[in-house]
């Protein structure tokens, strides 16, 4: 797709084999490991310039330290996020280490994963540092979308952005028929102003073959509760290996009718450029 704006995917994973110098804590679905190299080049196939490093926290929880080893061996390709563990003890330390490496452009917490109240402290630091390193924070909200909400509530300075629709997502198939059931829930916390949304995974949600016919009402209703200026495409590759190929999550954005050009590119690359204040290189 030839375009003025990068095509940026807003998050994508990479690890390498499971060893005992850099033990996984458990399991992401995926290939045996899908090096910095690997995700480069499955990028490069498709035209996809740049994309956010999440380091996964299946297999390295709170540890970032291969995403900063790709970072150091491709930096023109990868903003960098990492979760941060509520129950930390020097959360503030550890945000002002983390902003200053290159490269990095947000944190993330896992919501989803952790049994906690919106009222816990280490939340609450978490997002404030957020804000003072003016920095957006990323999480995995899925099931836990009324706790969201009360963060967004109790730090509007603080930019936050909805993993994955907010909707609890496949790892195999079958889509799940109740898939997009917590679709209103999502779609009112568009009322904060400082909440945003990777469009991400979307592919894993249809239940229609590719490029996934079925799942465009739904976004649309998400595009018009947010606006396409915060909302930000993306694969969750690795995580959707079982349901879809990379370029079929890439493509399933570039051939739909549903989309003018200036609405892709938007989607696309330009919301997450602004929102994560990051370009690839």
């Amino acid at each position: 797709m030839t375009t003025s704006t990068p095509v940026i995917d807003v998050q994508v994973h990479a690890y390498e084999r499971n060893h005992p110098g850099r033990p996984w804590h458990g399991h992401l679905e995926g290939p045996p490991e899908v090096t910095g190299d690997d995700m480069v080049a499955a990028m490069d196939e498709v035209d996809v310039d740049g994309a956010i490093l999440v380091s996964p926290f299946s297999m390295y929880q709170y540890d970032a330290s291969y995403a900063l080893e790709v970072y150091d061996q491709h930096p023109g390709s990868f903003g960098l996020v990492r979760p941060f563990d509520p129950d930390s003890e020097n959360i503030e330390q550890q945000m002002e280490e983390w902003t200053s490496h290159p490269g990095v452009v947000g944190a993330r917490i896992m919501l989803a994963r952790i049994e906690i109240e919106a009222d816990n402290p280490g939340v609450n630091q978490i997002l404030a540092a957020g804000a003072k390193a003016n920095i957006p924070i990323n999480v995995m909200c899925s099931g836990k979308l009324p706790i969201f909400r009360e963060m967004a509530r109790k730090h509007p300075n603080t930019q936050l952005i909805i993993d994955h629709l907010g909707l609890a997502q496949p790892y195999e198939p079958p889509t799940p028929l109740d898939a997009w059931d917590d679709l209103p829930a999502v779609l009112e916390l568009a009322e904060f102003d400082n909440v945003a949304i990777k469009i991400s995974g979307a592919g894993t949600l249809a239940h229609e073959p590719f490029p996934y016919a079925d799942i465009w009402e739904p976004l649309t209703q998400i595009f018009n509760a947010y606006t396409l200026d915060r909302c930000m495409w993306g694969t969750d590759w690795t995580r959707a290996v079982n349901l879809l190929t990379y370029e079929q999550g890439v493509e399933a954005f570039r051939v739909t009718n549903q989309l003018t050009d200036s609405e892709r590119a938007t989607l696309m690359g330009g919301s997450l450029m602004k929102i994560y204040n990051w370009s690839p290189s």
